[in-house]
């Protein structure tokens, strides 16, 4: 395999030959809880989200973005792991990000620089994704090296995007004039996975504990225990944008327009969990269930999340918008991996069926696409694209694991 000097990839995130293949990240990987009607569901969306908008020439998703389609890659191979099944085994190698990834591998160069562009955001939903590919291919037996390279290399270049500005954090982008919620509960996130996948590499696990204390002393979050879009930079004080679902996992996209936007507040529980996972510290699983009970209080309307954008009538959301309650129901899920706590799942249970009910009864079209309204019937408000139908899918697969294995 490649070095990771030759791949201009600091030595501390170096991998060893002897290391690889092997699983990233067990937790994630199938379990008995699984719920054969709810992954039945999730198959017949997957398979209409791949035949109807991933395009096998350009190896991306029509309508989406890099970081969607990297969502929508790695809930395809969320749900194989679940499954045991390999009906979109080729997806990784075929997807732009893969054929990145192997090409990047085979040459010994650097390509992600160019690609990402400076968006901190962006880099690390592909870093996810990579992640979750590795742990299929491990899962399978086959090599995993080039996806685990380039999440590395990934990662370094989001490492050097943190400062002292209003006392740490990620920026946003290169541009180096904003921080804010998603990008940095992103930071926690892959650094603390990186500490499980990689234990021996002591500084992912400096760098999720420096982001989590981090983003706890900062004006980030509310007085609703929320996250808000981000800092206002001259300030560091919280900015009073959009309070978007999947921050409370965490994700903005577009800073400094008119419109607000909404932060994923389910990034941010995945995070904790993730670090409590070296740390046996219990008290970041009561800091993540404050987020997730106060996303539950505040962002949903019937018990079915709602973005303050989502209107059945009128189409009022982006396409970015309509990824964020996919996310959060997909980090909701990594987050249980990772508590790994009978009392904590049995409290999200409920929740978690009554999302997929949603999506089920009123997001879901006779074609087995998934619109962005999941809380009411649509009256033309429902935006249906990959991203939204990737988001619905997510939903179902945390469903068959943590639901209850009732009928929809």
């Amino acid at each position: 395999m490649k070095t990771a000097a030759s791949l201009a990839v600091p030595l501390v995130f170096a991998l060893s030959a002897a290391a690889s293949p092997s699983p990233v990240d067990t937790t994630h990987q199938l379990s008995a809880r699984q719920c054969a009607s709810s992954l039945d569901i999730a198959n017949t969306i997957a398979t209409r989200l791949q035949d109807n908008y991933f395009n096998i020439i350009t190896g991306e998703y029509s309508g989406g973005e890099h970081w969607t389609d990297a969502n929508n890659i790695e809930n395809i191979h969320n749900l194989m792991l679940a499954t045991g099944q390999d009906q979109w085994s080729d997806l990784a190698d075929n997807s732009y990000l893969g054929r990145t990834a192997n090409l990047e591998y085979d040459l010994g160069i650097s390509l992600w620089s160019d690609i990402l562009g400076g968006s901190w955001d962006d880099a690390q939903w592909i870093i996810l994704a990579l992640w979750k590919i590795a742990d299929y291919k491990a899962a399978r037996g086959d090599s995993n090296d080039a996806y685990l390279q380039s999440a590395l290399t990934i990662y370094s270049l989001v490492e050097a995007a943190w400062d002292n500005t209003c006392g740490g954090g990620v920026w946003w982008s290169s541009a180096d004039n904003y921080k804010n919620s998603v990008t940095n509960e992103l930071f926690l996130l892959v650094s603390a996975v990186g500490a499980i996948n990689f234990p021996s590499n002591t500084a992912f696990l400096t760098n999720a504990k420096k982001a989590q204390a981090w983003i706890a002393s900062s004006a980030l979050r509310n007085s609703q225990n929320l996250f808000n879009d981000g800092l206002v930079t001259a300030t560091c004080a919280n900015n009073g944008q959009t309070v978007w679902i999947y921050n409370q996992v965490g994700v903005i996209r577009r800073p400094f327009v008119a419109f607000v936007l909404i932060v994923p507040q389910g990034a941010i529980a995945a995070g904790l969990g993730a670090l409590y996972v070296s740390t046996g510290d219990e008290s970041l699983l009561t800091e993540a269930e404050l987020t997730l009970d106060a996303t539950i209080a505040h962002l949903t309307q019937g018990g079915i999340l709602k973005e303050s954008c989502d209107d059945a009538v009128s189409p009022n959301c982006n396409s970015d918008q309509v990824a964020f309650k996919g996310i959060f129901m997909k980090h909701l899920q990594y987050y249980l991996d990772r508590a790994n706590n009978a009392t904590r799942t049995a409290k999200y249970a409920g929740f978690i069926h009554a999302q997929a009910s949603g999506v089920y009864h009123y997001g879901t079209d006779s074609s087995s696409d998934i619109g962005s309204v999941w809380y009411a019937p649509s009256q033309g408000g429902s935006i249906f694209d990959s991203a939204s139908s990737g988001s619905g899918l997510a939903a179902h697969i945390v469903n068959a694991k943590y639901g209850p294995c009732e009928s929809l």
